[in-house]
């Protein structure tokens, strides 16, 4: 699956400010950052992510998921320990 796709759809779904999806193989890394994590607990940010991709989990299209989520104010603290260099 697309990785560009998979941020299109989480942004659409969750209006957020920005996605990061890198893949190796089958396996997708996801680091979203929205206000709408705000408060939320883990498991909830999780499921978050996943209800836009179920259709797409569902079909097989798409598993191995890791999911990091951020508030802005969070991403801006934690982004040099998350992205590639």
């Amino acid at each position: 699956m697309d990785c560009t796709l998979i941020e299109e759809i989480l942004t659409a779904a969750l209006g957020l400010e920005e996605v990061h999806v890198s893949s190796d193989g089958s396996h997708y890394k996801v680091i979203a950052v929205g206000e709408c994590f705000d408060g939320m607990s883990r498991v909830k940010q999780q499921q978050a992510i996943y209800g836009p991709l179920s259709e797409q989990i569902a079909s097989g299209e798409l598993h191995a998921l890791t999911i990091k989520t951020f508030t802005p104010t969070q991403w801006k603290r934690e982004k040099l320990f998350n992205m590639p260099g």
